[in-house]
């Protein structure tokens, strides 16, 4: 793939907040790249092309050279795409806030990939994800799908076990804990190597290696490098020196659930409600200010919003915080951040376009880098990507204090991927029963009642 040029990129849900963060990484990588077009494909005419104009505004101030157009079609978009990325949200925000505060009112913290909310935006997103896949892999049987799409393990999975797309599953979590523990230990992050291995949103470290060595013990022993690990203080340090183990920060839902309900009811809000609040300010001003002209006082806005929602980033479930606090601000550069939700797909796009093998920790098929994992199951490992092909690396058998939860959350994924496909009441209940998140028979038959009601989730 290195030799290639003038390729063509696609972003599925081109009118995502997140776009012009990829379209600066692509287009500052564009002649490693062969990169020369980027099209976004949205179903919201109006916003896509609100975000274009954004994305070329920025594209213009780098002095760059990437084409940047919305797609008439889905067609136009995937046909002879080198890399289609997915970022698609189906139903919204505001059915992410929906969901989230069906899940509270029914007792269980209300959050987007995990619990009751998961597993509603798992049954509407997995057959569409289905779709698009399908008409890539027809229209573009050589390009990647790069799957950003929520719950990315989940839906990457369905991807690959129903079409034949060449696909990889993609988030920045891990890449932001190792670069954390890094900083925590106050070294470069090229000098540390992390063991990982779980599922999406459901990965721990169980070894660091900084110069050969193995510091784990030291990192789990200082208090005041613990600290530092997470955007907010989320996990009892005890626990984490019990377990041998540094969780991914969505473990919380799991290891702390009754403090997340807890903090989000007393918010009087959820995440999905704030960051909806949060779409529509920034809408709402990038509207007036590129109907104007004025492209770099749009991007200032835009800046100011990311650093409003990454500073404010769990805040909310673990300390009853809000995006709206005079400190839930960062003031940084969000395009020039050594992490983020850019930098994981640029790093992803560009190994797989060099001859150099570079590790990455992506969503791919097993095939036993997880002993306890069945070898066509999707998981979460750190891989080696280099001319078109991803190896996964071998991690042994998961530690003895997950490995009950991880396969129960695989039983769960494969449970929920059959009701989204069949449209099944009966199996989505089965796969709520499955969920350790959930794990009930009783409440899964209401609360899929209320998702119905809400237009959330269509079921039979």
């Amino acid at each position: 793939m290195a030799k290639h040029t003038n390729r063509k990129f696609a972003l599925l849900g081109g009118g995502s907040v997140r776009t012009p963060l990829v379209a600066f990484g692509i287009n500052e990588s564009a002649k490693h790249l062969g990169a020369e077009e980027l099209v976004l494909y949205d179903p919201n005419e109006e916003r896509v092309r609100m975000v274009c104009e954004l994305c070329k505004a920025l594209v213009a101030r780098e002095d760059g050279s990437l084409r940047i157009r919305v797609a008439t079609s889905m067609e136009d978009a995937i046909s002879d795409a080198a890399f289609i990325l997915s970022s698609v949200r189906v139903g919204g925000v505001e059915t992410r806030a929906v969901d989230e505060r069906i899940a509270i009112d029914h007792g269980y913290p209300g959050q987007e990939t995990t619990g009751p909310a998961g597993a509603a935006m798992a049954l509407r997103t997995v057959p569409v994800a289905i779709e698009q896949a399908r008409m890539i892999e027809k229209l573009s049987p050589k390009g990647w799908l790069i799957n950003f799409t929520n719950p990315a393990g989940l839906i990457t999975q369905a991807v690959l076990h129903h079409t034949g797309a060449n696909c990889v599953g993609i988030c920045d979590t891990p890449t932001e804990l190792f670069h954390r523990i890094a900083l925590a230990l106050k070294v470069s992050p090229n000098e540390v190597r992390c063991d990982y291995s779980g599922l999406n949103h459901l990965g721990w470290v169980r070894r660091i290696w900084l110069r050969g060595e193995d510091v784990m013990g030291r990192l789990l022993a200082d208090d005041a490098a613990l600290h530092t690990l997470f955007p907010t203080p989320l996990f009892d340090f005890d626990m984490l020196r019990v377990l041998g183990l540094i969780p991914t920060e969505y473990l919380f839902f799991y290891y702390s659930r009754r403090r997340a309900l807890s903090n989000q009811r007393k918010a009087a809000t959820t995440r999905g409600e704030e960051v909806a609040r949060l779409n529509t300010e920034l809408m709402r001003q990038l509207h007036s200010q590129i109907q104007s002209g004025k492209g770099s006082a749009a991007l200032t806005t835009y800046t100011d919003y990311l650093n409003r929602r990454s500073g404010s980033y769990m805040k909310l479930e673990g300390a009853s915080g809000s995006a709206f606090d005079a400190d839930a601000n960062l003031s940084e550069d969000p395009f020039r951040a050594a992490t983020g939700y850019h930098r994981i797909a640029l790093d992803v796009i560009n190994s797989l376009c060099g001859d150099e093998p570079r590790r990455v920790v992506v969503n791919v098929r097993n095939n036993g880098a997880i002993a306890d994992i069945g070898a066509e199951d999707i998981v979460e490992v750190p891989c080696a990507i280099s001319n078109g092909a991803i190896r996964p690396e071998r991690c042994g058998s998961l530690p003895e204090e997950v490995r009950g939860l991880v396969l129960a959350v695989k039983a769960y994924e494969r449970a929920i991927i059959a009701a989204a496909v069949t449209g099944s009441e009966l199996l989505a209940r089965k796969a709520m029963l499955l969920y350790p998140a959930m794990g009930e028979w009783e409440p899964s038959k209401e609360i899929l009642s209320d998702f119905s009601k809400k237009k959330s989730v269509h079921l039979q």
